[in-house]
């Protein structure tokens, strides 16, 4: 055994933690609520923070008191002499005597017993808690060292406590520790970053750089939340603060990175194991049959199992199978996925053959014609696509029908009607109307269409397409008469319903949408179909539609959670039921929720359909005003207006024109507001007969030169177009829009001194806004209303409910204009600020700037759920303003917060 003045004196001292490292509250809360347990066990792969989850729980540990010994282990200590020393050493500084000399070479039985008892009675005797944090204990090999931790572990003291961090499970007996309820077991699963910590690394790591909430969400779902990819990400972008417009390559190409997965991960691994990941690399999930009939190795099973006890960023997939999926982490999969390349196409291609193959043979269409795509088997992949249109056919396809579409030949796709069918579908389903509209009137021109195969289809391609260009009445024309007759494939059947529901929703026929869901209800076996999903989302847009926005957000955040978890985050589902909740959230004034909705779904705002693309760019726009960001809301809306442009979509294109003339009206630029006007009527006049959605044109154009006429002290010319916005909004029952328009026409009233319009204006958009739940909806025009509705607070007019409601909106201005005024107060007043939050909301809002959740707060805090939301409100209302990011903002700015 070493000498003690041989031992590495680093080895017993923890890394340091700074700023800079993320409180891990989450994590810290669970070992907290173990603090009396024997023994904890934190496992997981490389670069997951277990050290400094470790370290800091060594910190809390140390600032109350408590005696703590660190040990972190190394290749070194691989054989039982070395890890002997080491503990035996760490334990001394505990002030525990472990007599290491009576352990031989070997570590008998008889000897262990002997140590293990002396420690024990020393540990007691000392009376204090006292703490082993052991680090990195994957690097123990030798037999003998664990069973001496076994030892240790079964016959630990009430006052010792050890916790372990390694990167495999240890082979260690806790069954008798659960029983007991003495073990506290962090696995890897639990250790990645939630989106709130992977916000606040980069706001603790860049000090002059502000991501979006786009570019967080981009970087969260790339990374999984793995610590260790984030900090190659924050280097190069403080370096070279341009490369933020290239994220996502960014991710991928990271030299830091993958030096880090060649060194740190799959350097000292069989290479037997490394030859295998690689190969089933390309897989999006993976099973050890799957594996086995790939690669054709035997040991599949064997080495699926191994690279999951090694915690190999590799995670086990939800599903219902009785074998077990799984999944590389994304960013672990394209590195080994590069290294496979460099085995040639070809040997690349035959993998992805044999994958298809075998997906084939499992019914698992989508992957299988996935793989036939990328292996370069375009016959197989063009059959299975219309297998598949016949039962089974949805969302799922349409990325791979897509790569199809981009690599077959137009003949060939019109000689297989199902496969035309499916194109021109996916086509108008993705933003892509003209493409479609275009086959179909090329192959109405041939043979092909006197197949009953393409002919029967024609109706429900011709409504996907008409949906598209927001022709509602030729929706209804196309699926009226045949959304009764049963279709084959369930998918089409929800699409049909979808369209109707949209189309009637557009004409303000409320009363035939909803005898549409009562006469069709979603069957309990399609629940979790695609398109019932959307069928189901309507109901929510229709909700907004009306403007009975808590319905709306009911409806809404439960198809979006059920989509989520049942397809993904950016599945068409979830991107278009995305745009209703997130306007809910926006309209009930709950931004950061609505914001954590939109971020990065690309999908939302680019390629659904208009009224999902129209309404997200509104939301995003909105906030970013909200945030200070006027110009950047700008910039963003010419670029969807140019995108609507090319698709040919008037109206989310007169919506982008028409934000932009509230930003530039507000930003003084009179001039350009102007000439967006004049875009607007000339849309105008183009739309002044037509229906449904695309009725809204003239009066968003109507809106729009209100405005102007009231920044031009014209009032009478406002009255005029707000009139016939006025008549949209009681033809088609938009509860939004009227209020909209009579906040704008009281205005317009008080400027001409005309009181009791102006009283009776403002009382019915309170009227309607209370019964509707609006808040941002009179909020945003509260600048030149607000003083206004003020007046009204004791009006013998208003009845109790609408008086609450307005008495709701002032206090939240109020509030918010506090804040604003008192934002650059002097340092001397910062005690009268702080007075103003009582202790227990001082402490909750600093655990809100470390990113925790209103329910880790109440955890970590012991007290309800209720209790902390009741003081968020309360922090909320004190400081001025709307969401928990801007609380701790202002809360920075006034010194609440270091």
């Amino acid at each position: 055994m070493n000498p003690k003045n041989l031992l590495v004196a680093t080895k017993f001292s923890p890394p340091r933690i700074n700023a800079r490292h993320i409180p891990r509250t989450r994590l810290l809360a669970r070992l907290r609520e173990a603090q009396h347990y024997t023994a904890a066990f934190i496992t997981g792969g490389a670069g997951f923070g277990k050290t400094i989850l470790l370290a800091q729980w060594r910190q809390e540990l140390m600032r109350a008191g408590i005696e703590v010994a660190w040990l972190s282990l190394s290749h070194d200590d691989k054989q039982f002499p070395s890890f002997c020393s080491y503990l035996l050493a760490a334990l001394q500084r505990l002030g525990i005597d472990g007599e290491g000399d009576m352990l031989h070479t070997g570590g008998s039985a008889q000897s262990m017993d002997a140590v293990v008892a002396i420690v024990a009675s020393a540990a007691e005797k000392n009376g204090k808690e006292l703490y082993l944090l052991i680090d990195d204990y994957q690097h123990v090999e030798a037999p003998s060292s664990h069973k001496l931790m076994q030892k240790l572990l079964d016959h630990c003291p009430a006052n010792l406590h050890i916790v372990i961090s390694s990167r495999t499970t240890p082979p260690l007996s806790l069954g008798r520790l659960r029983m007991q309820g003495q073990v506290e077991e962090i696995e890897f699963a639990e250790l990645p970053f939630e989106l709130e910590e992977t916000r606040a690394f980069f706001e603790q790591n860049l000090s002059t750089l502000k991501l979006t909430a786009d570019e967080v969400r981009l970087i969260h779902d790339l990374t999984n939340g793995w610590p260790a990819s984030l900090q190659p990400i924050a280097t190069m972008l403080r370096i070279r603060p341009a490369k933020r417009s290239k994220l996502r390559s960014l991710l991928w190409k990271s030299t830091d990175l993958q030096s880090y997965l060649a060194e740190d991960v799959v350097a000292y691994l069989p290479p037997e194991l490394v030859e295998f990941m690689e190969q089933i690399s390309i897989f999006r999930r993976f099973n050890a049959d799957l594996a086995e009939f790939v690669t054709e190795n035997a040991h599949a099973a064997e080495l699926i199992k191994r690279a999951e006890d090694e915690n190999l960023l590799i995670y086990r997939v939800d599903s219902d199978d009785s074998t077990p999926w799984y999944r590389f982490h994304p960013l672990f999969g394209e590195f080994l996925a590069q290294r496979l390349s460099q085995r040639g196409q070809a040997a690349v291609d035959a993998i992805h053959r044999r994958a298809s193959q075998w997906f084939a043979e499992h019914d698992l269409l989508v992957e299988s014609i996935r793989h036939a795509n990328l292996g370069g088997d375009l016959d197989y992949a063009a059959n299975a696509m219309e297998q598949a249109a016949s039962g089974t056919w949805g969302f799922a396809y349409i990325s791979p029908m897509l790569h199809l579409l981009d690599r077959l030949p137009q003949e060939t796709l019109f000689s297989h009607p199902k496969l035309f069918f499916l194109g021109c579908l996916t086509y108008a389903f993705t933003g892509r109307a003209d493409t479609a509209e275009r086959w179909l009137e090329q192959i109405r021109k041939t043979d092909a269409a006197k197949n009953p195969a393409i002919s029967s289809k024609f109706a429900l391609m011709d409504a996907a397409i008409a949906v598209q260009r927001e022709d509602m009445e030729r929706v209804i024309d196309l699926l009226e008469p045949a959304h009764k007759v049963p279709l084959e494939n369930q998918t089409m059947r929800y699409a049909s319903l979808a369209g109707l529901a949209t189309a009637y929703l557009s004409l303000g026929r409320y009363e035939d949408a909803c005898k549409l869901y009562d006469d069709n209800p979603i069957n309990p076996e399609n629940r979790e179909n695609d398109m019932a999903l959307v069928f189901a989302s309507v109901r929510a847009q229709m909700c907004l539609t009306e403007g009975n926005v808590k319905e709306a957000e009911r409806i809404g955040s439960s198809i979006l959670a059920r989509s989520e978890e049942t397809f993904g985050r950016v599945s068409v589902p979830a991107n278009i039921c995305a745009a209703a909740v997130c306007d809910a959230y926006y309209e009930l004034d709950r931004i950061d929720d609505a914001l954590e909705v939109l971020a990065n779904r690309t999908g939302t705002l680019r390629s659904s359909n208009p009224d999902v693309m129209g309404r997200a760019s509104i939301c995003r726009a909105r906030i970013d005003v909200l945030q200070g960001a006027p110009k950047a809301a700008f910039a963003f809306l010419e670029t969807q207006a140019a995108h609507f442009n090319i698709l040919g979509l008037d109206r989310p294109m007169a919506y982008m024109f028409a934000e932009q003339v509230k930003i530039l009206l507000a930003m003084g630029d009179h001039i350009l507001a102007a000439e967006r006007v004049a875009k607007l009527n000339a849309l105008s006049s183009i739309y002044r007969d037509a229906t449904g959605f695309l009725a809204e044109i003239p009066a968003i154009a109507a809106f729009a030169r209100a405005r102007l006429a009231l920044v031009d002290c014209n009032p009478k010319e406002a009255l005029e177009a707000l009139s016939e916005a006025r008549r949209f909004a009681e033809k088609y029952g938009r509860g939004r829009t009227m209020v909209s328009a009579n906040l704008l026409t009281a205005i317009a009233h008080d400027s001409l001194k005309q009181d009791e319009e102006t009283s009776r204006c403002l009382v019915q958009a309170l009227q309607t806004g209370a019964r509707l739940g609006l808040v941002r909806t009179i909020l945003d025009e509260w600048e030149h209303v607000g003083d206004l509705l003020a007046g009204l607070r004791d009006a013998a007019s208003l009845d109790r409910p609408v008086a609450r409601y307005l008495t709701e909106l002032l206090e939240r201005t109020a509030h918010t204009s506090l804040s604003q005024d008192a934002a650059p107060a002097a340092r001397g007043n910062l005690d009268i600020q702080r007075g103003t939050l009582t202790p227990r909301e001082l402490e909750i809002l600093g655990l809100m700037a470390q990113a925790m959740s209103n329910k880790r707060i109440a955890l970590t805090l012991n007290i309800t759920f209720g209790t902390v939301k009741w003081n968020v409100k309360n922090i909320l209302a004190k400081l001025g303003v709307s969401s928990r990011y801007d609380a701790i903002a202002v809360a920075r700015q006034r010194g609440f917060l270091k």
